[in-house]
């Protein structure tokens, strides 16, 4: 028997971006986000996808990490916090992107945090819409 899951819209984030990322600006049709974007190389002050992204990143796996060790019952003595570093990198062919991801999970073992990391990718929605597209490094601190 063939059992197929429906999925359930949560959410949609609407944005919209004019110019790109050495002149333009990005703003959510809420207007909760309202941002400038510059070259991190040019004097213009405002941020840029890679700023973006990191934020994005390890708010996600943050979340994906206390839901799993709340649904596996392990106790976090403090919140989740990630220090999340995305790196853009070209050559002469092509541009990737990296992210290195270092938790810190004061209080638990090693092995007890490594199991939370190891769940917390198969259920975080970034790590698995990357997944095999871009290199991720993640370090317990």
């Amino acid at each position: 028997m063939n059992k197929t899951k429906t999925m359930h819209l949560i959410y949609t984030a609407i944005t919209e971006t004019k110019g790109g990322r050495k002149n333009g600006f990005a703003r959510s049709a809420d207007g909760v986000l309202d941002v400038r974007l510059s070259d991190p190389n040019s004097d213009r002050i405002g941020t840029n996808p890679e700023q973006l992204m990191a934020a994005a990143w390890s708010a996600s796996f943050a979340s994906s990490v206390a839901n799993v060790a709340r649904e596996t019952g392990v106790s976090l003595s403090t919140q989740v916090r990630i220090h999340a570093e995305v790196d853009l990198s070209s050559d002469e062919c092509e541009t990737l992107l990296g992210v290195r991801l270092a938790i810190y999970l004061p209080g638990l073992e090693r092995d007890v945090a490594w199991r939370l990391i190891e769940d917390s990718r198969r259920i975080c929605p970034f790590f698995r819409a990357t997944q095999g597209n871009i290199e991720v490094v993640f370090e317990i601190v």
